[in-house]
């Protein structure tokens, strides 16, 4: 018996650590949004003229960007697997990441707005950037309703795959090329590189850089979420279909 415990005992304690190990990714997530939040909203900030208090909005506004082309970029990669290895699995990795990837850009777009409501006094200003994302967007927003007018799901998935890949292409130069060239009341334009030392204080790096990570790996999450779900829901409708 005491032979059985400590083998129960066992497999309980590398069941556990399986666990942790497979969900490490998603703990550090965790930990790195909790010290965004706390971090970005009580860790001092240089007072800076018209920003003021307002440059905290950085830890919130930028990852959504940085989380979007990441996104974006997953969806492409499994875009170009679907192309080689068509798979029903691809498509839907591709598909979710490329809805959460939006959602990303619309908070980004919001988040956006608010900061420049406070600091150029309006919420759109016209900014290369601005326009720049908002045309990214509207790219976007193409590729979905290019899914829903095509009901073969094999052409659709086929379809979907090759836009995607030029709508990542064209999203490159319309947020990160375009802007530099042009006058811009963001940093990073006419040239100059964005959140270099001039742009971005040493103090308020402390807090940026864990919050990319954290924010791209809170849209990791969601995405996977929705895999599994979109992939149960085929299993079900696939045994229904074979039942009937």
């Amino acid at each position: 018996m005491a032979h059985l415990k400590s083998s129960d005992e066992k497999i309980v304690t590398y069941s556990i650590n399986s666990v942790v190990i497979m969900r490490w990714w998603k703990i550090l997530g965790i930990v790195l949004l909790t010290y965004t939040i706390v971090g970005g909203l009580l860790m001092p900030v240089p007072r800076l003229e018209i920003v003021n208090e307002t440059i905290r909005a950085l830890y919130f506004h930028v990852p959504m960007w940085f989380g979007m082309v990441t996104l974006y970029g997953a969806s492409v990669v499994y875009s170009i697997k679907y192309l080689r290895n068509p798979s029903s699995e691809n498509d839907v990795w591709s598909l979710e990441f490329a809805n959460v990837g939006t959602i990303f850009g619309i908070l980004g777009i919001f988040t956006g707005m608010i900061w420049a409501n406070y600091t150029w006094g309006s919420p759109w200003h016209g900014d290369p950037k601005q326009n720049g994302a908002a045309v990214a967007l509207l790219i976007y927003f193409a590729y979905f309703v290019l899914r829903g007018s095509v009901n073969n799901d094999e052409q659709r998935a086929r379809l979907s795959a090759v836009y995607n890949i030029f709508a990542f292409v064209a999203m490159i130069p319309l947020i990160f090329i375009i802007p530099r060239m042009t006058s811009s009341m963001h940093p990073g334009s006419g040239g100059n590189p964005g959140f270099n030392m001039y742009d971005l204080d040493s103090k308020m790096r402390l807090v940026f850089y864990p919050a990319v990570v954290g924010w791209i790996l809170l849209g990791i999450w969601i995405t996977t979420v929705r895999i599994r779900m979109k992939l149960v829901e085929e299993k079900i409708t696939t045994s229904e279909d074979e039942k009937n």
